[in-house]
């Protein structure tokens, strides 16, 4: 009769998951909405100076400022409207990843200040986070179509009911506000819908012989 012995192996280190998806989610749009109003309580203690980083148009030394503007607001009551959609948008934009969430939202940043630029009256100056707002809108809307994922898809729908109405947003119908922002802001949402759309692999069938 014979025994055999054998010693426990020690476990290995328990790996420790971070926050799921959706706190990270949460937690960049956040960190996003945060840093808008820090900047607005900066701006309004020097004056509003900085609302000189807005966009211009066709001033090519102003090229730069398509990345600061989104960040600038024209008062409290201008922030407070942006907030809450893109906190919404936002997050629902930024539920399938932070990477491409970035990735997204830099596209949208680029396509609608170049808008802006382009085709805004002389000697204006655009500031303000809508024309992301509208970008996340365009992305979510379009994102489900794209990937072909049920979920989004009816995540779309529902934003659409939601915030279809402010599609108008998009036409010279208010005087003070940039439609050019919003109009390229949703141009940019769906061409990153498009351009950042999940690759399916592709099935090969081999022939019958």
């Amino acid at each position: 009769m014979s025994s055999v012995s054998g010693a426990l192996q020690p476990a290995g280190p328990t790996r420790r998951r971070g926050p799921g998806r959706l706190a990270r989610a949460a937690i960049a749009v956040a960190a996003i909405v945060v840093v808008l109003w820090v900047v607005a309580g900066v701006d309004a203690l020097d004056r509003h100076r900085l609302d000189t980083w807005g966009i211009t148009p066709r001033m090519f030394s102003e090229l730069p400022d398509i990345l600061t503007a989104p960040f600038l607001h024209a008062g409290v009551g201008h922030l407070a409207a942006n907030s809450v959609p893109l906190a919404v948008l936002g997050f629902l934009a930024a539920l399938r990843g932070l990477a491409k969430f970035a990735a997204v939202s830099g596209l949208i940043i680029v396509v609608s200040g170049l808008g802006v630029w382009l085709t805004s009256p002389a000697n204006t100056v655009t500031i303000g986070a809508s024309g992301l707002v509208f970008g996340y809108l365009g992305y979510v809307l379009v994102r489900g179509f794209v990937d072909r994922r049920l979920a989004d898809i009816v995540i779309g729908v529902v934003v659409a009911l939601v915030y279809g109405s402010v599609l108008l947003g998009v036409l010279p119908v208010q005087p003070g506000i940039s439609w050019q922002g919003h109009l390229f802001g949703l141009v940019g949402g769906v061409l990153a819908a498009w351009l950042f759309r999940t690759r399916r692999p592709h099935s090969v069938t081999a022939p019958a012989g």
